[in-house]
């Protein structure tokens, strides 16, 4: 794990979201400065707070970490009909690129 890889991942993920560190920091219960400090790495967030991140950001606390190389898709709050849904959805669009590198193939 290397300090600026979370790091640059915890800002590339809040300026995705249109989030300023004051909101970020808002949504952690910690100060902005608290923020800046991970963002610049100066400080690696504890477990709590990435686990903080993984949910707000929907990703792995893997992914954070760069123990995985998918952003992932956190499933956290949501029922076992969605979860279904959700897989369902990402078997289709599978499907669906399969058969697009096939025809794109011939």
């Amino acid at each position: 794990m290397v300090y600026s890889d979370v790091c640059r991942k915890i800002r590339e993920l809040r300026v995705q979201r249109g989030w300023t560190q004051v909101e970020l920091a808002s949504m952690l219960g910690v100060s902005k400065s608290v923020v800046s400090s991970y963002e610049n790495a100066v400080h690696l967030p504890p477990y709590d707070i990435l686990i903080k991140l993984s949910n707000l950001f929907g990703v792995s606390c893997d992914y954070l970490l760069g123990t995985s190389s998918g952003q992932g898709l956190s499933t956290m709050g949501l029922t076992e009909w969605q979860i279904e849904s959700l897989e369902k959805i990402a078997n289709e669009l599978r499907q669906m690129n399969v058969k697009n590198k096939l025809a794109r193939d011939e």
